[in-house]
């Protein structure tokens, strides 16, 4: 009986982080859409958008190295940070995606689209011909200092050259996400 209790309790104990970890995911790319999406104009009938989002969650590599090594917070945890590069299956955004948009933030929405594959982004600027989308592509985030941090890299990418990136560093302040930090902000 004592072990279906154990259990019971780790089973509980892992569904509560995993839900936690969702709900921090999805403030974190709230947080992204407003600041990103914030110039775009809402989506219509045959206008075109300019600004598309990737649906994978990018995995993270040893560019965060870089990161850590020129700021002293990451360097401070950087055993922590570095056990979650490269790490876990591929994944998407639809379930964070879902949490933000579900009966709320709808004005954000109207400016939001659906994901789009790598596959599906080259297709429309194909079928276009215009040179001026971009696809965000936000990498899986990386938490550190007991969750009360966050690394999260941001890049666009096009067609053409013109690519852009940054890494965020974001920080739970009263139970909130906000970005204190820009770091490593590159462009092609």
């Amino acid at each position: 009986m004592k072990t279906v209790h154990l259990i019971l309790i780790l089973f509980l104990t892992h569904s509560l982080a995993v839900f936690s970890q969702q709900e921090d995911n999805a403030a974190l790319l709230k947080i992204i859409f407003a600041k990103y999406y914030k110039e775009e104009k809402v989506i219509a009938k045959n206008r075109l958008q300019l600004l598309r989002f990737y649906c994978q969650k990018a995995p993270n590599n040893e560019e965060v190295l870089e990161v850590i090594a020129n700021h002293n917070l990451l360097k401070k945890n950087a055993a922590e940070i570095k056990k979650q590069i490269g790490i876990g299956a591929p994944e998407d955004w639809s379930t964070e995606y879902n949490i933000i948009f579900t009966n709320q933030n709808q004005y954000l929405k109207s400016k939001v689209n659906d994901c789009v594959s790598l596959e599906q982004f080259q297709a429309e600027t194909a079928q276009y011909g215009e040179n001026n989308q971009r696809m965000l592509i936000v990498n899986k985030p990386i938490y550190f200092a007991q969750n009360q941090f966050a690394l999260v890299k941001v890049a666009f990418y096009r067609t053409i050259e013109h690519n852009s990136g940054r890494f965020l560093l974001l920080e739970k302040v009263n139970d909130n996400w906000v970005i204190k930090e820009y770091l490593n902000e590159w462009a092609t």
